[in-house]
C-alpha cells in the first residue's frame, strides 16, 4: 500500500460502482458507528461526474438508510477534480498526487480535513478529520469497486 499514488486520468478511473465501508468516531462522546452501501460515480454532460452513495448507517440510536450526494468537475490537471455539494458550493479538491491528497475544507466553526490514499487499481481510502467546538471526529471511508 502506497499513501500517494498518481491516477492519469482520475475521471475515467473512478466512473463506474463501488462498495464503501466506513467506520465513524465522535472522539468526544466515543461513539462509533458504521456506514455500509453502494457508490456510482456517473458521468454528466459537462465532463464530470455525480457521485451518490445509499447504504445502511448505524451511529448512536440511530440505525437505518443514508446518503450523500456530490459533484466534481474536471480540474487543471487529468489527475484532479473539484469536487462540490449538490447546490453547486465548492467543497474541495480530489486527487492521490502527492501535493494534492489532502485538502481542507472551512464549514463554519469547524474544520474537515480530507487525506486520500490511493490503495491498488481497483481501491481507495480517505479520512476525514473533524475539529470544531462541537465536533471531534474521524471518519474513515474505503471504496473498492465493484466487480
Amino acid at each position: 500500500m502506497t499513501d500517494t499514488q498518481p491516477v492519469p486520468d482520475l475521471r475515467a478511473w473512478l466512473a463506474g460502482g463501488w462498495t464503501v465501508e466506513r467506520t465513524l468516531w465522535d472522539r468526544g462522546s466515543g461513539t462509533r458507528g458504521t456506514f455500509t452501501g453502494v457508490a456510482q460515480y456517473t458521468e454528466t454532460p459537462d465532463g464530470g461526474l455525480r457521485y451518490r452513495e445509499n447504504g445502511a448507517l448505524e451511529w448512536g440510536s440511530h440505525s437505518g438508510p443514508a446518503s450523500r450526494e456530490y459533484l466534481l468537475r474536471p480540474a487543471d490537471t487529468p489527475d484532479a477534480m473539484d469536487m462540490f455539494f449538490p447546490d453547486g458550493r465548492p467543497f474541495h479538491r480530489f486527487s492521490f498526487s502527492a501535493d494534492t491528497s489532502q485538502a481542507r475544507h472551512w464549514c463554519d466553526p469547524d474544520d474537515y480535513a480530507v487525506n486520500y490514499r490511493w490503495l491498488g487499481p481497483d481501491s481507495f481510502a480517505y479520512s476525514w478529520d473533524v475539529h470544531g467546538p462541537a465536533k471531534d471526529l474521524l471518519l474513515e471511508s474505503v471504496l473498492r469497486r465493484e466487480s
